[in-house]
């Protein structure tokens, strides 16, 4: 297995975090059929990670697919493979993912009952920890978990399905978020997902995000993926 792509990361200074900006394609919209060759796309377009969105048909009502998928693709490819976990009772399964591939695994904090436990146990199989939150759920769940994550994921539709337009009042959730990450004694990546094109990529980033999860944006583009993912990453 190669090793896990290494993103440039920035650290916190008294100013703020600097951010280097990113796209990461979710194959959820791609062709099931042909997932290797459209992440070979992705990569050929300028991409460094690949968002793979794994639901289990409880926690959201659709139903994807499992460490298998990741695990046949990671040979192929080095780029950071960015695994969100929308499934009850993760901790189940962290092994299982980091085993298959997942350089960042990602948890919901509304499907977890240990929050930190799991976390850790994901940092201690060698992937970086990410928590999701959804569109309704307060960001006080931070509180006491800043030390515990690696990565935010702020859904910005409700998780299930994609093509899903984006919810406006994520907006000030978003900058909410990046000024609490700031006050963090390590650089935590915050990354959005949800209704994400060329017309709001830019916004999201003055906001404070800076990895930009999009797939039908990317993947039904009428050109291509690779013209949907430099549409979006020229308007950033």
């Amino acid at each position: 297995m190669p090793q896990p792509h290494q993103t440039s990361r920035q650290s916190i200074s008294a100013a703020g975090i600097e951010r280097n900006a990113r796209i990461a394609p979710s194959i959820l919209s791609a062709d099931f059929s042909e997932l290797r060759e459209a992440v070979t796309v992705c990569q050929n377009a300028g991409a460094r990670t690949i968002h793979f969105d794994v639901m289990d048909g409880q926690f959201v009502p659709n139903i994807t697919f499992g460490p298998r998928v990741i695990s046949s693709l990671r040979p192929h490819f080095d780029l950071q493979f960015d695994v969100h976990l929308m499934i009850v009772q993760p901790e189940r399964y962290i092994e299982e993912f980091t085993k298959a591939g997942a350089d960042i695994l990602t948890i919901h904090s509304e499907a977890c009952v240990h929050l930190q436990r799991t976390l850790d146990h994901i940092r201690k199989n060698g992937a970086k920890s990410g928590l999701a939150l959804n569109p309704s759920t307060p960001l006080n769940v931070l509180e006491y978990l800043l030390d515990d994550i690696d990565l935010l994921l702020l859904l910005t539709v409700n998780p299930g399905f994609g093509g899903q337009k984006f919810i406006p009042v994520m907006r000030n959730k978003i900058s909410e978020s990046y000024n609490i990450l700031k006050t963090a004694s390590h650089f935590i990546e915050l990354e959005v997902d949800g209704g994400i094109s060329p017309v709001n990529a830019k916004e999201m980033t003055t906001l404070g995000a800076n990895v930009l999860v999009s797939g039908s944006a990317v993947f039904d583009h009428p050109k291509g993926a690779a013209e949907g993912f430099r549409a979006i990453n020229n308007a950033i």
